[in-house]
């Protein structure tokens, strides 16, 4: 069987090499190209597929992914930032669970997708908005440290995994829905926790179906079947939720609290126009806000935590600086303390640039039409993807890459992690950029703080076991179980 049309190959400074424990597995590319990165140990190369090779082998095969082994942050910008690269390229499962009518996946080009994205910066993300969500932040950190205060008085050890991940979903449902802790059943909160689980795991698996398209139809592997019976539970879920909102507006019911109108729910609800949308829309752009909300901050306070329990002496400085912020005042950290906890913010800086939540599968981009990338042609329907791994663990990029210093933002120079600078940008870059990325932040450092501030982090006899696994994020192979002690 051919599977490769043909190669695009760019070269780059020789210098810059990947790390060895670069993650291109086989599980995270196709199985062809996996081989083929494990085999170049070496930089050189941006490989670029064509998408499709219908003209040779109609409509047979397909070739989807690239493979990316470094990209200089200039050249990454290239690709992230040049409208010639747009749009991402829709696997067959995304397309299935309707992320392709939600910001992720819709078109560049699409008026729909521009409605969303003026939605999403002028209502869903802006400051604002994110700023009169802290009081919901603040209630579920709190919760957080009882969670973890019972659990130690019962096992002396904390599963953290599992804390976080449920404080999360709480944050979600609070943000998107306006559902406060409690207001869920217990079923629909299990419910809602295996509809995420089931659909990482559909976007994670490899499928034939989106490099050979014949196989679509025949779908061998059952995932489109898997697919359909969790769309309808979306569907139902999600569209309930929606008609909630819709009779509480009917009986003048919606709350405004400092001039913020209600929650995502409605301010969808609201768009006209062209910005306009569907039920079936919505149920899209809803379900993603929940998918891709729900896992981010927990993996990343996750690798956050444990490099709290791994670096004590680093954990000493940061909880010495919340002290000094907090001072002597009941209640704990609260939102507007961050703003005055500079090492706070560069501890989850530096934990993004060596644990990137979405190091490869973030950050693929389809060429919308002919374009040039350093220099050389690059065709339409090409799909191009950056290891952004790599780069933050580049040595020509950032000294002593593999030690965890959250000094070198304030010791050098302070690089961002919002999109403008490409040696850090765990949130993507240009039009494609991660909408809720200042909301992701403001969650990670005010929990780090009230965290830190409740307690003395150190490991268990089984120690902290670094090793990563790449399925749809990058997160720790091994739960992290660490002990926390309240401070006095």
């Amino acid at each position: 069987m051919v599977y490769l049309k043909h190669q695009v190959f760019i070269s780059f400074s020789p210098r810059l090499l990947p790390p060895k424990k670069t993650p291109l597995t086989s599980r995270t590319l196709p199985m062809a190209l996996s081989s083929m990165a494990a085999a170049q140990e070496s930089s050189l190369l941006l490989f670029l597929l064509p998408t499709s090779a219908a003209s040779v082998f109609p409509p047979l095969i397909s070739v989807v992914v690239l493979a990316a082994l470094l990209l200089r942050p200039e050249t990454a910008r290239e690709i992230l930032v040049s409208p010639a690269f747009g749009d991402r390229p829709v696997k067959d499962a995304a397309r299935q669970l309707l992320f392709h009518r939600a910001m992720g996946f819709a078109p560049s080009g699409d008026a729909h997708w521009r409605g969303l994205r003026r939605a999403s910066a002028a209502h869903l993300f802006g400051p604002r908005r994110v700023a009169g969500s802290a009081p919901e932040r603040e209630a579920i950190g709190a919760r957080i440290v009882g969670d973890i205060a019972s659990l130690m008085s019962r096992r002396g050890e904390v599963p953290l995994r599992r804390v976080l991940h449920a404080a999360s979903l709480d944050h979600v449902m609070a943000t998107v829905f306006g559902k406060r802790h409690g207001d869920l059943s217990i079923q629909d909160g299990e419910l809602l926790e295996e509809m995420v689980t089931e659909g990482y795991d559909l976007l994670g698996k490899f499928n034939w179906a989106d490099h050979l398209p014949l196989l679509r139809w025949l779908d061998l592997q059952g995932i489109r079947r898997r697919c359909n019976r969790l769309v309808q539970k979306v569907e139902v879920f999600v569209g309930k939720i929606i008609q909630e909102h819709k009779a509480k507006r009917a009986a003048g019911g919606v709350a405004v609290a400092d001039g913020i109108l209600g929650d995502f729910v409605d301010v969808l609800l609201d768009l006209q126009g062209e910005e306009k949308m569907s039920d079936s829309d919505m149920i899209a752009v809803l379900w993603e806000m929940i998918f891709r909300g729900t896992d981010t901050v927990a993996i990343l306070m996750e690798w956050v935590m444990a490099r709290m329990v791994m670096h004590p002496e680093i954990q000493a400085k940061a909880q010495a600086e919340v002290d000094a912020a907090v001072g002597g005042r009941r209640g704990g950290v609260a939102d507007g303390d961050v703003a005055s906890l500079p090492y706070i913010q560069s501890i989850v800086k530096e934990t993004l640039r060596m644990h990137p939540p979405g190091p490869l599968l973030s950050w693929a981009r389809l060429a919308v039409h002919d374009a040039r990338v350093g220099g050389h042609a690059v065709p339409a329907g090409t799909t191009a993807m950056v290891n952004m791994w790599a780069i933050a663990h580049d040595a020509a990029v950032w000294p002593e890459p593999e030690a965890f210093r959250p000094e070198r933002f304030s010791e050098g120079e302070d690089v961002g992690v919002l999109g403008g600078d490409l040696r850090l940008a765990p949130f993507g870059a240009g039009r494609r950029v991660c909408p809720g990325r200042m909301l992701a932040l403001a969650t990670a450092h005010l929990w780090l703080a009230q965290l830190l501030h409740a307690f003395d982090w150190s490991p268990t006899a089984a120690g902290v076991d670094l090793s990563e696994r790449l399925g749809m994020s990058l997160e720790m192979a091994a739960p992290l179980v660490c002990k926390a002690v309240a401070r006095a």
